[in-house]
This record gives structure tokens, sequence and C-alpha cells, in this order.
């Protein structure tokens, strides 16, 4: 790797991949610190561009939505001096554009302000629309593909919201889930506020955290005020989430209504991110980081962990990974996967390090390296 600049990356075992993917292209999109870098996979070698967008801006939230005739991309951008907005690009990343009007803006009568858009997330079942989850912890819906947004004043407006309190991090709305069978089931994740979902469109919300452990709280089983840090769908099951804490790792069988710990295994419990295998029931991905009070990877080993069986066992995949001691920590939206077969897996860390395997996690090969803080990894198949 070439220092802040990415280099392309093709060797011999990445053109033995080629075979497997054939000319699929992937496009990597990875918010950082101090912009979006972006990279294309076309067959086995990787290609990135040569400088990052959004230059200076803090980069938390991407999606690549690929349900229209041509793919769209979304960036949730900070600037220190402009503030945050919400991008989007018809061209794979190499140009954007900003709406005239803030897409994302909190109604006078909330007496709030944005202060960041924590997700951006293209819904399951409705071909334009588009959530953004914000904070202060807040849902909004679009029906243009994300030019536009609208306050879902129902959770907004929640009984219990009063006694929500912002995590370490703030109080954003982090996780948005929506359902291929039912566009008005939703499910949101909150720190630390928990798990929320409706089953009528955003009318009415339920804390959905029955099970989950708080254990900074005098009683560590509240309805809400879980410090949930992101949550999963199984790709064969969409009843069956995953679910990474503040200390734990949960499986539900019923879209969020019971929750059981499955983090026996893992070197940790704690961590920040977890991501589901896109086609492969029961298979999901944790990064286990050593403590809250000690934010690095568990043992200062890097290592991603695979449960194949819904948590019911965890191996660590190594194989590329960097065995010295390590102490890149993995952000809730710094770990994903793409929609390729077999499945793309991907993370990127504090050091500024980004990882990619292109065989479900078994094996890995580092992309970068001295990057600014990655924030959030976003890939797909785009053509």
């Amino acid at each position: 790797m070439l220092g802040c600049k990415l280099a392309d990356v093709c060797d011999k075992d990445v053109e033995d991949t080629a075979e497997v993917v054939g000319m699929t292209e992937v496009l990597l999109a990875v918010g950082t610190r101090k912009g979006l870098f972006i990279g294309r996979r076309r067959g086995g070698s990787w290609e990135f561009d040569e400088t990052p967008y959004f230059n200076a801006q803090a980069i938390y939230s991407v999606a690549v939505d690929t349900r229209g005739e041509r793919p769209r991309l979304l960036a949730g951008g900070d600037s220190a001096h402009w503030g945050p907005s919400v991008f989007h690009s018809d061209d794979l990343g190499r140009t954007w554009t900003e709406p005239a009007a803030p897409a994302v803006k909190f109604p006078k009568d909330t007496q709030a302000s944005l202060e960041r858009v924590w997700q951006l997330h293209p819904a399951a079942a409705e071909p334009d629309v588009v959530y953004a989850g914000t904070e202060p912890a807040a849902l909004y819906r679009s029906e243009n593909r994300g030019e536009s947004f609208e306050l879902v004043r129902p959770l907004w407006e929640h009984p219990t919201r009063s006694k929500w309190v912002p995590g370490g991090g703030g109080e954003g709305l982090h996780t948005v889930l929506t359902d291929t069978r039912d566009p008005r089931s939703v499910t949101v994740a909150v720190s630390t506020a928990g798990v929320f979902r409706t089953s009528d469109g955003g009318e009415s919300w339920t804390p959905a955290n029955s099970g989950v452990s708080a254990v900074f709280l005098p009683d560590p089983n509240p309805e809400f005020g879980q410090c949930v840090h992101k949550v999963a769908r199984d790709a064969a099951d969409p009843d069956r989430l995953y679910l990474q804490n503040h200390w734990g790792v949960y499986r539900s069988d019923d879209r969020g209504g019971q929750w059981k710990d499955i983090g026996a295994g893992l070197p940790s419990t704690f961590g920040f991110a977890v991501a589901a295998h896109p086609a492969r029931g029961n298979t999901a991905y944790v990064f286990p980081i050593n403590a809250d009070a000690d934010r690095v990877p568990a043992d200062r080993r890097c290592r991603v962990f695979r449960t194949s069986d819904a948590g019911g066992s965890w191996e660590p995949l190594t194989a590329g990974l960097p065995q010295e001691d390590h102490y890149g920590t993995v952000l809730r939206d710094a770990l994903c996967t793409d929609d390729a077969d077999p499945a793309g897996v991907y993370f990127g860390n504090r050091n500024g390090e980004v990882f990619a395997s292109a065989d479900d996690g078994d094996s890995w090969r580092q992309l970068a390296s001295h990057l600014p803080d990655v924030l959030c990894v976003r890939a797909a198949v785009v053509g």
C-alpha cells in the first residue's frame, strides 16, 4: 500500500479469485474522518480512485442503492464549516449532487438541529424509499431515493424519548432494517435507547429489547435504555436478527420480540460491528473488542469471528490478517458484506486500514493503510 494513496491491488491470489468472480464489478465505499474513498473491483483486481471525495468532511454513512435502472450512491457528510448534508451520485461516485435545500432538516417545532446522519438505508420492499437515521436520534423517510426526507414523527415523539440518554458517541439512530415481505415493518436501533420496531409503517413504535442486558444501569434488564451498537438481519430467515451490544452478542428469532445470548465462544462480547452473510442463512460476522475501557481488538489480535450456526459456535478468521499485536478498532458501520457469490466481506479500522475477503471471510488481504479513521464501509455488485 502507498500511504494515504490507495494503490491498485492485484497479485496471483487475487487473479485466481477472478476465476470465481468472473468479471463481476464490485464497488467499495470507505467513509473516513476526512473524506470518502472509492474502490472498484473488476474481475480479480481492485482499483481505487486517486483522491478522496468530500475532502476534509467526515463521512459517517454511505449507501449503495442498486434497486433502480442505475445504481445510486448516497453519502452522509459532515463538514466542520458547513455542517451535515446528504449527497447522491448516479455515476458510481465520480460526480456528486447536493440538493439545493437541506435533504435532512429538523422542523422548527422540534427545537432540534441536525448533528450528523448516522445511517442511510434503501428500503427492502419500496423501490424509491430511503431511510435516514440521525443524531439527535430520529428517523427520516425519503420517497425520492434520498433527495429529500421527512421526519417520522411518531418515533421522535415516542413517550420514552425524554428518558433516552446519549451514548459515548452521541445519541444516534445508527441502524435501520426493513423487511422484503412487508414495507410497513421497520426496526431501528438507538444508542443508548435500544431497539424499537413498528409494524404499521411508523405510526407506532414498541421497544424490542427483552433479554438484552444493560450492565451499566441499576436495573440491567430495562424495557429500553440498552446501548445497542448494531443489528443485522439473517439472509435466509428475515425474522432472525443478530445484535452486538455494549457487552453482549445476541440473536432474536422473532424480529426482536425476545433476544438470546450467543456470545459463548467469543474472546470478548464487547464490540461495535455485526454483519450478516448476504445469502447464507445462520451466518454472521463480528469483530470483538477487548472492553469498553480498552477499545482495541480482543487480545490485541486482528480477527473477524464468523458463526455458521446462528451463534451456536464461532470461528476466528485470520488468514491474511496481521498476526502481530494490533490496535485497530472497528466501528459499528465499518464491517459489511457485499452481494457477490461467493460473498465479499470488508472492514476498516481506526488505524486507517481496510481489509477485504472475496471468499466469505476465509482469507483476507489489505487494500489500504494510513487512511484517516474509517467510520463506515459499504460494498455492492454494481455490474
